[in-house]
């Protein structure tokens, strides 16, 4: 997909470039600075005595030394200070200078740390939602796979209400329905025995009565090949032709659609050229997050896929407070699912 969260070093990321979140000096620092310096070795610290530093909310571009990646990129993110002194639109050119340069050296692949959220201390929700949407406004009008490292847990943090919000939707129709099903179902086999125990009985005392005479079992109607053939065109559309109609429905344009349904261009090539592709649940997602379908519409389009919501299902109940709130940036609808520890959007 092009936007991914991910857990790792970014150190260890094999990608054509990752992003340093250096100071102003270019010369090493602590945090992911100090980490990425270690790991290319002195040749990088060589090459960025050659740069003569870099200003706040600009980047500039090195090659990578020891480490995994053709080139580093070196941005310079703001200090944070209340976010009263352009703290937020320096962070925002960081990650397009970035971007640009990434584009500029034909980088596919990408890897970002959170910038500015370590001893610059810019509050991590808040450099987060700069990232993704910095990062998603880039994706839609280009195409390069780009992640975003977390190297831990304490690291990453989607807006405290947000939280909290997701959490409280998910205890409503999650725990509360799960247990109203199981009881339900409890209720419903003890009924069903009761009622087939009568209904046996009541079968018994009839056979006494009256014992039923053998008859012979019917011979089976030939089934008419030209029937079933009838039968098999009646077949609904598949999911890749309800896809592009309701694409052609929408008005966007094909590269339109699998950008803002975080989707690689190669992998919807596949689904345009084939009307039997069956996706994976968060590819059909996707779709039906970009085309911002209702949630009835989206039940349809995953049901072409194989596939339906279920409330015992927090990753469906996570989708559905998204759709019911309407809410259709796929970006965001990942960070929550990164935060719940599930399976994120797109392919």
């Amino acid at each position: 997909m092009p936007l991914q969260i991910v857990r790792n070093d970014i150190t260890k990321m094999n990608v054509d470039a990752i992003v340093n979140a250096a100071n102003h000096t270019l010369l090493g620092g602590g945090g992911v600075d100090g980490c990425i310096h270690r790991a290319a070795g002195p040749e990088l610290l060589a090459e960025c005595r050659t740069l003569g530093g870099c200003e706040t909310g600009s980047a500039k571009v090195t090659g990578a030394g020891k480490l995994p990646c053709k080139y580093v990129i070196h941005a310079v993110g703001p200090r944070w200070r209340g976010g009263r002194h352009g703290e937020r639109d320096l962070l925002i050119s960081c990650y397009r200078t970035s971007l640009l340069l990434a584009k500029e050296k034909e980088c596919e692949t990408v890897a970002f740390p959170l910038i500015s959220s370590g001893i610059y201390g810019y509050p991590k929700d808040q450099a987060l939602r700069v990232a993704i949407d910095t990062i998603g406004e880039f994706l839609l009008k280009n195409d390069m796979t780009v992640y975003l490292v977390i190297f831990d847990k304490a690291a990453y943090q989607i807006s405290g209400k947000l939280f909290d919000d997701i959490a409280e939707y998910i205890d409503d129709n999650y725990v509360g329905n799960h247990a109203d099903y199981l009881s339900q179902r409890q209720r419903g086999r003890k009924a069903f025995r009761e009622e087939a125990f009568l209904q046996d009985t009541a079968v018994r005392k009839e056979a006494v009565k009256a014992p039923c005479p053998f008859t012979p079992m019917a011979a089976a109607a030939p089934v008419s090949l030209g029937a079933l053939d009838n039968a098999l065109k009646q077949i609904d559309e598949s999911f890749s032709e309800m896809l592009l109609r309701k694409i052609d429905e929408s008005g966007m344009t094909d590269s339109e659609c699998y950008k803002k349904a975080n989707i690689d261009r190669k992998l919807f090539s596949k689904i345009r050229g084939d009307k039997h592709y069956r996706p994976s649940k968060p590819t059909a997602i996707a779709f039906a997050i970009a085309l911002e379908l209702p949630l009835e519409e989206t039940k349809d389009i995953l049901m072409k896929a194989g596939f339906a919501l279920s409330r015992s299902n927090k990753f469906d109940i996570i989708i559905e407070y998204f759709i019911e709130h309407g809410n259709y940036n796929i970006f965001e609808i990942n960070e929550a699912l990164f935060a719940f520890d599930q399976s994120l959007l797109g392919a």
